[in-house]
């Protein structure tokens, strides 16, 4: 396929998918996240039936399944909803991470949890990837009862501020002299960043070497430490570090640029038809009885829409993604679909 990776298609797919959702929230003010939660509850075996009519039950806690490390984009989303859920219904919401297979692990665990509602799963973009990819023959959107979507986010090519590329143009021409030599840090083999790292790479007609890790937060840290040289992640998840200084953004994957950083270029603009977007949401396990959906339905969409999130997403350099279950189930499809077809054109 010549044009691997290179999401020629990806922004007219988006716009069908929104289009129906009214997406995207006006973003403003500052906030912060509600990292209160820990990682010290077990799964949902419990064996519990509960039905909305008694759900949630004061003595149980809701767990909130993570499939990336700590402090990347997707924790700190689904920690924050998890936070304003748990204020909305009165029982704990206790986040778990668990990384692995670009969000196998995690939405595999969820899958086979117990369909009782106390088991919550962020499921991230990859689950419209894994499967069309070969990582796995069990994960994909029908798998899953959804809930709420949550947030939608472009890839920003960030190296060290210290680096000897100030222009997306300067890295290019050094990778050129040296083929191959780039570390390029994703969050895991198969996941959207790796994606956006390789479509880069194949549209700028370069060699990288891709270095994963489990989570965009983890690829960051090892940015900063010098052990990668370039990471291609969402701009909440390297926002810390272009505020400090120690890094800089020289290029954001998508059609327009960005409203956080006006001053970077995309990579359109130099004649790289490259358009990599991440989105993410909750789920539950497959007939999860309708009553208790009803109860997350209500608490997660009163989460995702409140002014604490819009000042979060705000303040993280992101966007809100507010579709309901029904829109979330529909868009998340089409985007298995749209991948399915994309990887097997790709082989």
């Amino acid at each position: 396929m010549e044009e691997d990776f290179t999401m020629k298609n990806w922004k007219k797919l988006l716009a069908v998918g929104l289009s129906a959702a009214m997406m995207l929230g006006t973003l403003a003010a500052c906030g912060g996240g509600n990292g209160s939660n820990t990682s010290s509850n077990t799964g949902s075996g419990s064996g519990d039936t509960s039905t909305g009519s008694d759900f949630p039950a004061a003595n149980k806690s809701i767990n909130m399944i993570i499939h990336a490390s700590p402090g990347g984009l997707s924790d700190t989303n689904a920690r924050f909803i998890g936070q304003l859920v748990q204020d909305e219904l009165g029982v704990p919401v206790v986040a778990q991470n668990k990384t692995g297979g670009s969000g196998v692990v995690a939405m595999t665990y969820v899958k086979e949890s117990n369909p009782d509602g106390y088991t919550v799963g962020y499921l991230p973009c990859e689950l419209a990837m894994v499967k069309a990819q070969g990582l796995t023959e069990i994960i994909e959107p029908s798998a899953f009862d959804m809930i709420y979507a949550c947030n939608i986010q472009p890839a920003a090519i960030t190296v060290r501020a210290d680096s000897e590329w100030d222009t997306i143009e300067d890295l290019i021409e050094w990778c050129k002299e040296h083929p191959g030599e780039l570390q390029v840090g994703t969050s895991g083999t198969g996941s959207v960043w790796h994606i956006a790292a390789d479509a880069f790479a194949k549209a700028a007609g370069i060699e990288i070497n891709m270095v994963p890790f489990d989570g965009a937060a983890t690829a960051v840290t090892n940015l900063m430490g010098g052990h990668v040289q370039m990471v291609p992640v969402s701009e909440s998840e390297v926002a810390s570090g272009v505020a400090s200084g120690e890094l800089k953004i020289l290029a954001v994957c998508s059609s327009e640029r960005s409203e956080f950083n006006p001053d970077v270029p995309t990579l359109q603009e130099i004649g790289l038809d490259v358009d990599v977007t991440a989105w993410g949401g909750f789920g539950v396990a497959k007939d999860t009885p309708d009553d208790v959906k009803e109860v997350l339905y209500a608490a997660f969409e009163k989460a995702v829409n409140s002014e604490e999130f819009k000042e979060l997403a705000a303040t993280k350099q992101y966007s809100p993604l507010l579709m309901d279950h029904e829109e979330f189930a529909a868009f998340a499809q089409e985007q298995y679909e749209f991948y399915t077809e994309y990887f097997a054109d790709a082989q």
